[in-house]
């Protein structure tokens, strides 16, 4: 059969196929928007199938399953395969963009209000940690609801500013003042933690062997995750950097946690190696001051988070051996392998870890 042909039949049954429903996909499908600005949909769940189409920022799609990092979708345009990452689940009714621009304007009087519960809550340009941070709102501060997405709010601030929040750091009603957790930890109010999401810039750190992931976007992630979860326990946070542009030098990211007088030094890695190799590591260098941090993360991790802890280990690395504050690298999972890559890139397993290394820094500090 000529090849021409041949492709154009197979494209054409990709779309057929792709177009009737599986009644056992349909009773658990959902809908989700596409946040990057172009991507790619495979006829298989996998960078080596056949390309059959592309979606692009702002687009709809019903997402009717999900196999390894990746997403099975359907839109008026194309069906087939797209990785899961750059999309967001949309809770309730779609907000088309049109109705996005008459929100702008929306009334107080015909919107949610709501009030900020945490000290320093970040306003993004867009629904994820992975958009801007237009700046930061303060606790009690009354704010506009216009919109809501996957666990992210729309707000418009009093002085008429716009953009993104989690929703878990806003309750609805002006005069609530309580914080978000019924009672802040003891152990982690006002203690100084900087967390240090590493790579970045030009440093990819490691890439993932079977998706393609990048670990410096990982690290900034799960430690804006760990940044939330500490805030909420009455911490205060210093990151050593909030955007994946940014590549501090190892030097530097020591001196930003010393020259803060931290309490604590948290590194955020993902790993790699030859071997196919799984689970998380957690580093110390010094034997007296850094071990204790870590067994102590380290027994939250083991704890069960979605992959097995392999323990505690020595490291030498600079921002351990150079670091006066008491300081611990963590890596969470190996890009390397398969299972751990698609593991490691869902937000939840990254929110688990975040709270894991949470709790190691309460039992440390309660000790």
């Amino acid at each position: 059969m000529n090849k021409i042909v041949y492709l154009t039949i197979l494209l054409c049954g990709i779309s057929i196929f792709g177009s009737i429903p599986n009644p056992a996909e349909a009773s658990g499908s959902y809908t989700a928007k596409v946040y990057a600005d172009s991507l790619n949909v495979r006829s298989e769940p996998s960078l080596e199938s056949l390309l059959v189409g592309g979606l692009k920022k702002g687009d709809i799609v019903t997402v009717s399953a999900e196999e390894y990092g990746w997403l099975r979708i359907k839109s008026d345009r194309v069906s087939g395969w797209a990785a899961g990452q750059y999309m967001k689940k949309v809770d309730g009714n779609v907000v088309t963009a049109s109705a996005t621009v008459q929100h702008d304007n929306v009334s107080a009087s015909t919107a949610n209000r709501a009030t900020v519960l945490t000290d320093m809550l970040r306003l993004r340009a867009g629904a994820g940690l992975d958009h801007k941070i237009l700046g930061f709102l303060s606790k009690g501060e009354i704010v506009t609801v216009i919109d809501n997405l996957d666990g992210w709010a729309r707000v418009q601030t009093q002085d008429k500013q716009l953009g993104w929040v989690s929703d878990r750091y806003i309750e609805t009603g002006e005069t609530h003042t309580a914080v978000v957790s019924s009672g802040q930890s003891k152990s982690l109010k006002g203690r100084v933690i900087v967390i240090d999401p590493g790579h970045g810039g030009d440093d990819p750190g490691m890439i993932g062997t079977t998706y393609e992931t990048l670990e410096k976007n990982l690290n900034l992630s799960t430690s804006s995750y760990l940044e939330d979860e500490l805030l909420s326990r009455g911490a205060r946070v210093i990151m050593t950097r909030t955007s994946n542009e940014e590549k501090p030098k190892l030097a530097d990211r020591v001196k930003i946690s010393e020259s803060a007088g931290a309490d604590a030094f948290v590194s955020i890695h993902y790993n790699s190696s030859e071997k196919n190799t799984s689970g998380i590591l957690t580093f110390y260098y010094s034997d007296s001051k850094d071990q204790p941090l870590a067994r102590a993360i380290e027994n939250r991790l083991a704890d069960g988070i979605g992959l097995k802890s392999n323990g505690i280990s020595y490291g030498n690395f600079h921002v351990l051996r150079e670091n006066d504050t008491v300081s611990s690298l963590i890596e969470l999972g190996f890009l390397s392998n398969a299972k751990d890559e698609s593991i490691v890139r869902a937000s939840d397993y990254q929110r688990k870890a975040a709270k894991a290394i949470a709790n190691g820094l309460e039992d440390y500090f309660s000790k």
